[in-house]
């Protein structure tokens, strides 16, 4: 066996997507004429995820096996002794990423076949998500900041390229500019962390980074008694904030559900919002050393968790619900980083990535069934209609809310009780807050199951509730359908969803196999994988743990094989709180609807608060984008209205034309003028000089 992997062979994975993307966005669009077809294209970008998720698999059984590499691929550039490289650290946490983001990219690719069968931008579309996962890919595999950077941007640009994929549409050239602007927030603090390691470390490199941490940790930021590492990780992590869309960069998520639904799927399970989990798992040498930072984290995380769940319970558009969903589950895993249980963040990183991209194409599905229609409020019974989806969507919000044997339930109670054995700054109230949190998931993933799946069928009535009825209204949760693009010509005529008399149906082959595909591990990986993960070697030398940090050292004294654990659970606070969410939601929709307009009605003034989002939207757009225009509206009057073009480039051309008009006085075209101002000048150097002549 050997101990080193094969570089050659470690560079197909992130080019075999990128070969596919450049197939299918040049030669598939009109930018060359679409000298080939969908058929192509769709070949084309399949295979290249496809290969790229082979060659994933076999690296991880490599790396479980002892193989690793750490080298440089290619020499960009050395400046002043800096080295400017791309490389690859291929370990048991790159490996593990590598095999989550090409499988759950090869399952979005192959549902896209039947998702967005009608649209014109078919092969685009699929440009843009192999795209996505190079990006992705480069990010995970990287070695040094300069490539993570690179991977980091790279998401981002192409998250904007697919967040608007239907760029007639205001809404959501509206939503992709938002999500850009509020990731640039966290991208500058992002490059003031990694501008200040290579400052005082004097490089890119990780290992070499990680090799001076202590001397680092010596380090007082200049002028101030900061330490310069609490500082450096604050920083890393407000980059982390704006891609894992942590409070308050969390605004861009839920906007982002105007892109298609397999975008959804691939951006917000599995890729780019766990990027910044990903990276402080990495740098998890640097942020032991910081308490200040880790006790940061575990706040940001803890009002994450519980306050975006609270904002699920009052949405009726199927994905949004499920986003929130997602705002609340990274909020978990930010908590798990700020209690240094690096692993179990990592790991509910990855069983999350599976029922998350689950629930997602499950909304996608019941979106088709329902003839585009996305107001769970119009639905019910679909169970009968589509079992597939009701099935696989059902045991994917089992494992959300934490179901005993469920692949949720290991990584998400072992956060609950990392959190319960942390003694950092800031784990009381993040314990409460992630306890409280289990309740309000279950409560609103059952909501939204309940009223799709079961109770009186609602669609194909005169007067459903609608969207066009707030379509005007961007921002709130009711908007226009967001994947109903290529059905523009009936929505312009008011026909949405089901019409009187027209029955759901199950969806195509293309669409339901990666439920199925995806169900599986959303069931099953988390009793095989809690093990070697959490309390085996499987991250041994690759996620540190300071000596002062415990939690993982208690989880190890407490578990005793997944099903003790299971077991276990049957008498645990999580799972009668999760029990309690699902009652409750089946008593207030099912069995008596009155109580929610009971608290609608008593309660207005809370339903206002979460309807607007906290108002954060609209602080934003009052301080932030106000004072952005207000700025920008001095710039241009004070610095390019008057200094630049009126002092610099108008006033330097009337002051030439101000001395032109002086010397034109004295040329007047005559001899004799000149020749008397010649006359003058002998007579004053005789005046002047004369003097000196006497002496």
């Amino acid at each position: 066996m050997a101990v080193t992997l094969n570089p050659n062979l470690l560079l197909v994975v992130p080019l075999a997507p990128l070969a596919g993307a450049a197939v299918a966005g040049l030669l598939g669009t009109k930018f060359f004429g679409n000298v080939v077809g969908r058929k192509t294209s769709t070949a084309a970008t399949i295979l290249g995820v496809l290969v790229a998720f082979i060659i994933s698999a076999m690296t991880l059984n490599d790396v479980i096996n002892g193989a690793t590499f750490n080298g440089t691929i290619y020499n960009w550039m050395t400046v002043a002794g800096m080295k400017m490289e791309v490389g690859f650290q291929i370990d048991s946490l790159s490996a593990m990423m590598m095999c989550v983001v090409t499988f759950v990219s090869l399952m979005v690719h192959i549902y896209t076949i039947g998702y967005m069968a009608e649209d014109e931008g078919y092969n685009r579309f699929f440009s843009y998500i192999s795209l996505f996962t190079f990006s992705m890919l480069m990010l995970v595999m990287s070695n040094n900041f300069l490539q993570l950077f690179f991977g980091w941007e790279a998401v981002g640009l192409v998250s904007y390229l697919l967040i608007g994929f239907w760029y007639t549409r205001p809404t959501a050239i509206f939503a992709n500019m938002k999500a850009f602007l509020v990731n640039r927030v966290g991208d500058f603090g992002f490059i003031l962390g990694i501008g200040l390691l290579l400052a005082y470390a004097g490089s890119m490199n990780y290992q070499e980074v990680f090799a001076k941490r202590e001397a680092l940790a010596l380090l007082t930021l200049p002028g101030t008694d900061w330490m310069l590492l609490s500082v450096a990780c604050i920083c890393l992590f407000i980059g982390a904030m704006g891609k894992s869309a942590q409070f308050p960069l969390h605004v861009w998520l839920p906007d982002s559900m105007e892109g298609p639904t397999p975008i959804s799927a691939l951006i917000h399970a599995a890729t780019m919002v766990t990027a910044g989990i990903f990276m402080v798992s990495r740098m998890s040498p640097l942020f032991e050393l910081s308490d200040t930072a880790l006790s940061f984290i575990i706040v940001i995380g803890s009002i994450t968790a519980l306050f975006m769940g609270f904002l699920g319970i009052i949405q009726n558009d199927i994905k949004r619900v499920v986003a929130y969903s997602t705002l609340s589950q990274l909020g978990y895993m930010t908590v798990a980083l700020g209690c240094s249980a690096y692993s179990v963040a990592v790991f509910h990183l990855m069983t999350h990535a599976f029922f998350k991209a689950l629930l997602f194409l499950g909304a996608g599905s019941v979106i088709i069934g329902m003839h585009h229609d996305q107001d769970i409020r119009n639905m019910g019974g679909l169970r009968k209609y589509m079992p597939i989806t009701w099935i696989t969507s059902l045991l994917g919000s089992l494992a959300l809310i934490g179901t005993p044997f469920f692949s949720g339930f290991y990584s998400k109670d072992s956060i609950i009780e990392a959190v319960a054995e942390t003694h950092i700054a800031g784990a009381g109230f993040a314990h409460f807050a992630v306890l409280a949190g289990v309740f309000v998931t279950a409560f609103y993933s059952f909501r939204m199951y309940f009223l799709v799946f079961h109770g009186k069928e609602r669609f194909g009535q005169a007067h459903a509730h609608g969207h066009d009825d707030h379509h005007a209204k961007h921002d709130d949760h009711h908007a226009h359908d967001s994947d109903a693009h290529h059905e523009e010509e009936e929505d312009d005529h008011g026909h949405h969803g089901l019409a009187p008399g027209q029955k759901p149906h199950e969806s195509p082959f293309v669409v339901w196999f990666p439920l199925v595909a995806l169900a599986i591990p959303s069931v099953i990986i988390g009793a095989l994988a809690i093990g070697p993960m959490l309390f085996g070697d499987f991250f041994k030398g690759v996620i540190f743990v300071g000596e002062n940090h415990h939690a993982m050292e208690e989880l190890a004294h407490e578990f005793h094989g997944p099903v003790a654990m299971a077991i276990h659970s049957l008498t645990s606070l999580p799972l009668w709180l999760a029990i309690a969410g699902v009652a409750s939601s089946y008593y207030c929709y099912m069995i008596n609807p009155r109580v929610p307009a009971w608290f609608y009605d008593k309660f207005k003034f809370l339903h206002t608060l979460l309807d607007n989002k906290y108002y954060m939207d609209k602080f934003n757009e009052a301080v932030f984008a106000a004072g952005a225009r207000l700025l920008g509206n001095g710039l241009w009057n004070v610095g390019d209205k008057t200094l630049i073009d009126g002092l610099l480039v108008n006033g330097s051309a009337k002051l030439v034309g101000w001395f032109s008009t002086l010397t034109r006085l004295a040329q007047t075209g005559y001899i004799y003028h000149y020749a008397f101002v010649m006359i003058l000048g002998i007579l004053g150097f005789l005046v002047y000089f004369l003097p000196f002549w006497h002496a």
